[in-house]
């Protein structure tokens, strides 16, 4: 794994959360992936679950998405990024912003199956 192909991997996941297509994410992760949207959340696991949640989030309850996300250190298969997402939540319209790091790991398929996130928002 090379800092171009987590990258590569960055914009593919970015690409589906733009778009709000749930089918993309999973594809992105194996189907046993443990997916931590925060420190303190127990890990979502498995393909089911990531598409369930981009479906009541990323499909359902946001528009206008935004991300774009910077490679910070790989090491081994995990790589760390910087990154950055705006959103208008549905339906009040509510402008988000998100500024977080993450940490992904990947099996030889290139495919994450551990993620993780830490992240603040500011909304207005």
């Amino acid at each position: 794994m090379t800092i171009h192909d987590f990258q590569q991997w960055l914009n593919r996941y970015g690409s589906a959360w733009a778009a709000g297509d749930p089918d993309a994410a999973v594809q992105l992760f194996s189907a046993d992936v443990a997916y931590y949207e925060t420190p303190f959340d127990e890990p979502m696991i498995g393909s089911e679950a990531i598409h369930r949640y981009w479906t009541e989030g990323a499909k359902n309850a946001q528009t206008d998405v935004t991300f774009d996300a910077t490679p910070v250190s790989l090491s081994g298969n995990t790589g760390f990024a910087c990154w950055r997402a705006t959103f208008r939540r549905l339906p009040a319209k509510t402008f988000v912003e998100l500024d977080g790091i993450l940490s992904a790991r990947f099996d030889d398929g290139m495919r994450c199956d551990e993620f993780r996130e830490w992240w603040h928002r500011k909304e207005t």
